[in-house]
């Protein structure tokens, strides 16, 4: 199971230590936090005590009107074997018994000085992309007009080459070779390059290439959300390729569906440019206009007309024949 470190969670978002460095490394392996208003009261029954617990200024000000007693019972039941850290906002300090039921259990207390809602969100927003499935794709990511394209296809297809004529035409490398995707939430998906190859791309016959170093830093992103599958094969004369496109095909990565489209490879097809215009007809799809729709509507239209056209002549022919009897 994916789990993040307390001390990670720490300095993502510069947090104060107020007690346990030493116990900086406990785990936080669900993105949800609780904030234990109900557990204040003395309900434990559905006690989340895996997760972060925030406690803002609603929480603080209700555990100072309890006694010294109370508050160290209900810090005790807290302060369980998997609680992971104690989160103050607002610079809140909390009171002696709170320190006195951590240390007891050896559970750190972290202070922030961010708002209650603020916080609670930077932490989920954390550790949601930390602990979301993941998985790794070979191929290559780039951002084309900020829409991030995933080039996939069997090794020599022309991948590398390809982003590697996108980034000259100004677009930007995400990760080439290998591609790291993790689930941001149920609609997206989130691709970045593994740690050892950020930056870089091989092109054969050159070998590894820093794009930050020869094009700038203009010409490389970090990470970029999923929008596009485009898949290089090799062009077969016997295949029946895609022709209108008006319903794109759609594969699941993650649990989420994406597009994606099949791009035949021969020598005079120039697949950067390809992929520039799918990335623009993307864009037109998303805003409601899609040629291939425009297209068939029109066929249909022009079937219709052809056909209503035969019918009146047949019915005008007809009508001349039964003149023409009488």
């Amino acid at each position: 199971m994916e789990a993040v470190t307390v001390k990670e969670l720490r300095d993502q978002l510069g947090l104060k230590v107020l007690q346990g460095e030493e116990y900086l490394d406990r785990l936080i392996q669900t993105s949800d936090i609780s904030r234990p208003g109900l557990e204040l009261s003395g309900y434990f029954n559905y006690y989340p005590s895996e997760r972060v617990q925030l406690f803002g200024r609603n929480e603080h000000s209700y555990l100072k009107k309890m006694t010294s007693d109370e508050r160290l019972l209900i810090m005790r039941r807290m302060s369980r074997e998997d609680t992971p850290v104690f989160i103050f906002s607002r610079d809140l300090m909390p009171e002696y018994e709170v320190f006195q039921a951590a240390e007891e259990n050896k559970i750190p207390i972290l202070q922030g000085s961010a708002v209650t809602t603020r916080l609670y969100s930077n932490i989920t927003t954390y550790l949601q992309e930390r602990l979301a499935p993941r998985v790794s794709k070979h191929g290559v990511f780039v951002d084309v007009y900020g829409l991030g394209i995933m080039i996939i296809g069997d090794s020599g297809i022309g991948k590398s080459e390809t982003a590697l004529e996108l980034i000259k035409n100004g677009h930007r490398l995400v990760a080439d070779d290998r591609v790291e995707l993790h689930k941001r939430d149920d609609y997206s998906i989130v691709g970045e390059a593994p740690a050892i190859l950020q930056n870089m791309i091989e092109i054969r016959g050159l070998g590894i290439i820093n794009v930050l170093t020869l094009f700038g830093a203009g010409a490389v992103k970090q990470a970029q959300q999923l929008h596009l599958i485009v898949r290089l094969v090799m062009w077969d004369d016997d295949e029946d390729y895609e022709r209108l496109g008006s319903e794109p095909e759609m594969v699941s990565l993650l649990g989420v569906d994406v597009p994606q489209i099949t791009v035949p490879v021969r020598t005079g097809r120039n697949s950067s440019n390809i992929v520039e215009v799918a990335a623009m007809n993307l864009r037109a799809n998303n805003m409601g206009y899609n040629a291939g729709k425009e297209f068939e509507e029109r066929l249909t239209h022009l079937i219709q007309a052809n056909q209503e056209a035969d019918a009146k002549t047949h019915a005008e022919k007809d009508q001349a024949e039964a003149g023409d009897e009488s």
